[in-house]
Order: structure tokens, then sequence, then C-alpha cells
């Protein structure tokens, strides 16, 4: 278990390196994953909060060169600005070892769950990127052509939305309103919210997609 547990965090750090090292969500993942790797610093008693890339660490260590050591390697993580020390000296409880396997676990799932919606984060903010200059073409473009009404746009994705196998388009309400596109309804996955996503962004006359989609 404790071998697993190490491969997936030394994966979550190369995810988030690549990914989104630079963001609070990423920074406090770097952080955990680094103490989880440590043999110095019992990671699962080191609480760790990122706000504005300023890492608190919070909770009970063994020795103050284990408190030593947490604080180094918060602050020589990427990204991070300061680092707030709360920790304190002291007795830590002992833990079974299926106690502890158990947090290993449990750790290992917070840390995957926090790389999926980082990479998801990152993904989304690339699109929007992308996007964005697609906008901009397509309005040098409008000034020489027809400009499609709200009217028309929301049409066009609906219809899409109808033909695309992997989208429930019954399932999702457009409204158009000076081109900006709001989708509302529920949809299964996030695969399809982000699907619905891409193709509104990518229908003719459309400047901005709102999200309202709903997973369940």
């Amino acid at each position: 278990m404790q071998q697993r547990f190490a491969i997936l965090v030394s994966a979550a750090s190369l995810v988030m390196t690549a990914a989104c090292s630079q963001s609070d969500t990423g920074i406090t993942t770097a952080v955990k994953a680094k103490m989880a790797t440590d043999d110095a610093v019992k990671a699962s008693e080191i609480n760790v909060d990122t706000h504005n890339h300023v890492v608190t660490l919070n909770g009970t260590v063994g020795s103050q060169a284990e408190k030593e050591r947490a604080v180094l390697i918060a602050r020589d993580t990427n990204g991070v600005s300061s680092v707030v020390d709360d920790l304190i000296v002291g007795p830590v409880p002992a833990a079974t070892t299926g106690g502890y396997e158990q947090k290993a676990e449990d750790k290992a799932n917070e840390a995957k769950e926090n790389i999926e919606d980082a990479a998801h984060d990152a993904k989304v903010t690339t699109e929007n990127a992308a996007h964005d200059a697609k906008v901009k073409t397509e309005k040098a473009a409008d000034k020489a052509g027809e400009v499609l009404t709200d009217a028309a746009i929301t049409t066009a994705v609906k219809t899409k939305f109808l033909a695309e196998p992997g989208v429930s388009g019954l399932n999702i309400n457009v409204d158009t309103s000076n081109g900006v596109v709001t989708l509302n309804g529920t949809v299964k996955t996030r695969a399809e919210a982000d699907k619905a996503m891409t193709i509104a962004r990518d229908s003719k006359g459309v400047k901005r997609v709102v999200n309202h989609l709903k997973v369940g």
C-alpha cells in the first residue's frame, strides 16, 4: 500500500507541475505530495492550506526537526510566496497499521481528485483562450458578412446537440442574448458537459458561453 501511494503521489507531482502548479489548489497538492514522499515528515498529521500562494501549515509533529523540515518542503515548492507555520511540536497519536493504510488510501484518493479537478480547470482555461481567439476572428469576419441573430444561434446550437451522440440535447436548454449563449439543464457526466460547451463555442456567431449545466 505504501509503495502504491508513493507511486501515485509521484505521478501527481508530475501532473501538477505540468498543468497547474501555480494555482492555490496545485500548490496545496504539490506540497502534500512532497511531504508524503519525505521520510522525515509524517504527512498524515499535517494540514496544508493555500491562499494567494501563501501556504499555511497546521497540525502536530513529533519533533522540532520534523517541523523545520515540513516548513522547508513547503517553502521550496514551486509557486509558494511564503509559509505560515502553525505547526505544534508534541506527542503524535500512534496509528494502527490498518488505520495508516486507510489514511494513505484516503490521501491518495484526495490527491487523485485534486489532480483531475486541476487538469480539468487547465483544459477549460486553454479552451477559453482558443475560443477568445476564434471570437476575434469572427468579429472581423462579421464586419464583411451577415451577423447571425440570437434566435439563429440558439437554433444552430440546439440542432448540433441533437445530432451529437454524446450529448443529451433534449435535456439542455439554450438561450442566446447578444451572441452570448447560456446552457442550463442536467447532463450525465462532466465529459458530456464539456462536449456541450465545445459545441456551443464552435457555433458560428457565438461570442461567449455561460455554463450552468449540472452533472447528476
